[in-house]
């Protein structure tokens, strides 16, 4: 059987990529907001313009999860075999995010080890960075991944 996923052996630490687009919609921040995040500047256009937003804006909280998407997306399309996060080490919001805007994501990968309680998984660490349309940061973090390794056998390094 031909097994074509990426796991954990195939990662090079310094590899970098560029993926994902998605567009932000007024309906979408609203609906975020209302169900997770209602402070008024997500909410009311009035409201917004008042505050140092000057407009509405999303959630910093939606903006994880439209990033969560493009990176699920990302692995998916390349068949990587990862096991999910265990969570983030840091997460910074650089800028808001407007309805309007187009994001995408960058992400290299700064670091990878074997786990020795359980060897069927390495451990990743990605720095990755949201950008807007207009090339400007608006989420930036460090985020931990497992990924199943391809033979569980295999010494481990130290």
């Amino acid at each position: 059987m031909n097994d074509d996923r990426i796991y954990f052996e195939d990662l090079e630490v310094g590899r970098r990529q560029s993926y994902g687009r998605y567009e932000v919609t007024r309906e979408e921040v609203i609906d975020f907001a209302s169900k997770y995040d209602p402070q008024p500047f997500h909410l009311d256009d009035e409201a917004a313009a008042q505050t140092h937003f000057g407009r509405l804006s999303a959630s910093g909280w939606h903006t994880c999860a439209m990033t969560m998407r493009m990176l699920v997306d990302n692995f998916t399309e390349q068949n990587s075999a990862g096991l999910g996060s265990p969570g983030l080490e840091d997460l910074k919001w650089k800028k808001p995010v407007y309805p309007g805007d187009t994001l995408r994501v960058e992400s290299e990968l700064i670091e990878k080890r074997r786990s020795k309680s359980r060897p069927e998984m390495g451990l990743t660490k990605s720095r990755s960075w949201v950008f807007n349309q207009n090339d400007e940061v608006v989420l930036e973090m460090t985020n931990i991944g497992l990924m199943q390794v391809r033979d569980p056998d295999a010494p481990i390094e130290s």
